[in-house]
């Protein structure tokens, strides 16, 4: 009896070893179809990251170019408040010259 009972068992571990076999195939072809879909997303997202990078750098370029303009509209706000603006105003719209200058023209 114990030749068949050894018989029995061996039966039994091989659907054992069987069965863990087809679990392993199957846990292994799930790890392989994420690790696929893993890089495809992976190669997507750093084509993502560059796009950004590139929106990014012309963003802060536009930036800069504001920041410059708006130095550029301080200085002309200083410059429309100030007597030398009203005095060039003068001279150049209304034709307006100090009591004691001489104003020479080319002919």
């Amino acid at each position: 009896m114990t030749g068949v009972k050894a018989r029995q068992e061996k039966k039994v571990r091989r659907k054992k070893y069987r069965a863990n076999r087809a679990s392993m195939f199957l846990v292994v072809l799930v790890l392989l179809v994420l690790a696929g879909v893993i890089s495809v997303n992976s190669i997507g997202l750093r084509a993502k990251a560059k796009q950004h990078e590139a929106t990014q750098a012309e963003l802060q370029t536009q930036i800069e170019a504001e920041e410059k303009r708006t130095e550029e509209i301080e200085d002309l706000e200083d410059y429309v408040g100030s007597d030398a603006y009203v005095e060039d105003t003068a001279r150049e719209k209304l034709g307006l010259v100090y009591e004691n200058e001489i104003i020479f023209k080319a002919q």
